[in-house]
């Protein structure tokens, strides 16, 4: 018999994610993925899965479960309240629940996503080579609901040990590199992106965080044809304010892009309001 995860309580938006399906960008197919992939390897090891094994990315308000016949969880990313059967847990450590245990993952307290893996990985059939759930082409397996059993793999190795998560919460500072349209905005623009602080918008997503702050102006007014834009693109649209692409964005995009974050982690942990700052290489 299968051993499967019985959802209970799926949250605000549970998805399964792994690392992502890269490689299909030319066929219109974003990567995906989960938004923080050090937390969900975190877990993983923790868990004592592959590093790329399936698990639950939970958004604010956390999720619960039950294990039928029992295994082992861990839980990183957003600090939260873990509880199993009612009884709180060590989230820097695995976590065995027992067979029919209630596992409860409390509301972000800091930090905006959570990821639980459990001992085996999320087994649900994978499309393209990854089990992750895209939120923008509908590839992937559907958002976790109530009531639903989703299945496990084999358990593989003993649980772990990983390295202490780094700190959430505060300002988060984004690297950059320039282009490859940013000719298209004025030199003050540029200057403001690099010097200027923006907060993030409650209307964020898994396809991108958008930023409110200073307008960027634009010296090119004409029409840019559709072009390929990358994990990171740091989009302007017409009212000037600043869009950066995250794991589910379109493979195309017909505003300049004027920079590329080189590393957008950060974000999946920054709930709105927080303060980005943009810094390139030489600041």
């Amino acid at each position: 018999m299968t051993a499967v995860l019985e959802v209970v309580r799926a949250g605000a938006l549970t998805t399964v994610q792994d690392l992502g399906r890269p490689g299909y960008a030319h066929l219109g197919v974003p990567r995906s993925g989960a938004l923080d992939a050090p937390a969900l390897r975190r877990a993983n090891a923790l868990a004592g899965n592959d590093p790329g094994a399936a698990g639950l990315e939970t958004t604010l308000t956390g999720c619960a479960f039950r294990l039928p016949s029992g295994g082992v969880i861990a839980v990183t990313g957003a600090t939260a309240l873990v509880r199993v059967d009612g009884v709180p847990a060590d989230p820097s450590a695995p976590v065995p629940v027992p067979a029919g245990g209630l596992v409860d993952v409390g509301r972000a307290t800091v930090g905006v996503r959570s990821y639980v893996a459990v001992a085996g990985g999320l087994a649900v059939p994978p499309v393209l080579g990854s089990r992750a759930t895209d939120t923008l082409s509908g590839l992937g397996p559907a958002r976790v609901r109530d009531g639903d059993r989703l299945p496990l793999g084999p358990v593989v190795s003993d649980p772990g040990t990983a390295a202490p998560p780094a700190a959430l919460g505060g300002s988060v500072r984004l690297p950059v590199r320039l282009g490859p349209r940013d000719g298209w905005f004025t030199t003050a623009a540029v200057e403001t992106l690099l010097t200027t602080a923006y907060t993030v918008s409650p209307h964020s997503n898994r396809v991108g965080a958008r930023l409110a702050g200073a307008a960027l102006t634009r010296a090119d007014a004409r029409e840019l044809p559709s072009e390929g834009v990358v994990l990171g693109a740091v989009q302007v649209p017409a009212d000037g304010q600043p869009l950066v692409f995250l794991a589910d964005h379109p493979t195309t995009g017909g505003y300049p892009v004027i920079a590329v974050v080189t590393d957008v982690t950060a974000l999946a942990q920054a709930r709105p309001g927080s303060t980005v700052r943009f810094h390139g290489p030489e600041r």
